[in-house]
């Protein structure tokens, strides 16, 4: 299995710097079983589930996480200033934060990054290069002012045809964000607003949820030729003890289960994969918390995922062997090239899929 046989050509102009306002007027292509494509919209996503079905959703919260600052230091010339822009990654155990720093050679052990008054941190280490971070403030001193001073952390190919601003604080979370810990969005989510999710619920359908948080590692790039030498990073998550029994209930009324986005799949498969920390039989929901480095690519069991919605994901990118190893590769081929005939929006702020497999 072959990175090349996860590729095919994008155009630029199919790349969304935007969302779809209102959000369910995104397009919705609806993939069932092997034969059928059909172009709708997300408004019409009722119209394709059934009662007794259970959406998953994931409800973290992203974070303002990009912050820019300036080191000073002294030299014989007076202060010297640098620019400094940190994107947290990660909290650590002890209160400082993972981060990636740029240029990190700009900066030393024991010297601050300002990123306004009353606001900075200290460089306490580097691993793997990244930056540690001490920060001056903690609780709710410190997410107040990273409110007042962070930015969006935008996906890279939206960040490099425009910065981030004040309306993507709005548009890179979801309506039902909860969890503050992401940095970046569970993006087939972001096509819910409230109207939808109230229609969907009058249709008869049930929501569960569950969290994950999303990291910058989520567009880190395939290396490898052989995709199944391919090592994942690792996301902090959750599956509750209620999101567990909701999942095992529908599954055994014979409902549905309906991941939105491949963040709350990756976790829900974790989950009935592991045993959870219940240590119950592999294949069984039950409560789990953790990190989660799961792969799925072709050949994948799926223990719980009967259909998925999500964005359409970038060439040669994990999200694409998930999605392949849901549908097939070839069927996911054939969607792809009719999503790029019809120009649909791709990657965070663009269109949505419904994807079912043939046996469901």
């Amino acid at each position: 299995m072959n990175l090349s046989d996860f590729d095919f050509d994008l155009p630029d102009r199919l790349i969304a710097t935007r969302p779809a306002q209102p959000r369910p007027a995104a397009r919705l292509l609806v993939a069932q079983g092997d034969r059928t494509i059909t172009d709708a919209f997300v408004r019409d996503l009722p119209g394709w589930l059934r009662p007794g079905d259970r959406l998953v959703l994931n409800d973290t919260r992203v974070i303002p996480a990009r912050l820019n600052g300036r080191r000073h230091r002294a030299s014989a010339q007076g202060l010297v200033s640098a620019a400094i822009e940190v994107t947290l990654l990660e909290p650590r155990a002890d209160g400082d934060w993972v981060a990636l720093i740029k240029p990190l050679k700009k900066l030393k052990i024991g010297e601050d990054v300002v990123f306004d008054a009353g606001f900075c941190a200290t460089l306490t280490g580097v691993e793997n290069g990244q930056g540690i971070l001490r920060f001056n403030l903690g609780g709710d001193a410190f997410d107040t002012a990273l409110a007042r001073v962070g930015m969006m952390p935008l996906p890279p190919y939206i960040a490099a045809r425009r910065p981030a601003d004040a309306q993507d604080l709005t548009d890179y979370q979801t309506v039902f964000a909860r969890a503050p810990g992401a940095v970046a969005a569970p993006t087939a989510s972001l096509h819910f607003d409230d109207g939808l999710l109230a229609q969907i619920r009058a249709k008869g359908v049930e929501f569960t949820y569950v969290t994950l948080h999303v990291g910058a590692g989520t567009f880190l790039p395939v290396k490898v030729d052989d995709v199944t030498q391919h090592k994942m990073h690792a996301e902090r998550g959750e599956v509750s003890a209620q999101a567990a029994q909701e999942i095992a209930t529908t599954k055994a009324r014979g409902g549905r289960i309906i991941p939105v986005g491949t963040t709350a799949l990756r976790l829900i498969e974790t989950a009935a994969r592991s045993g959870g920390a219940g240590g119950g039989v592999s294949g069984e929901i039950v409560p789990w918390q953790g990190k989660t480095d799961i792969f799925i690519y072709p050949g994948f069991d799926f223990r719980v995922t009967d259909a998925l919605m999500t964005n359409f994901h970038l060439p040669k990118s994990t999200l694409m062997m998930l999605v392949s190893a849901l549908m097939g590769q070839a069927r996911v081929k054939e969607i792809y090239a009719h999503a790029l005939d019809e120009e649909y929006r791709f990657f965070s702020y663009g269109d949505a899929s419904l994807l079912i497999p043939p046996t469901t």
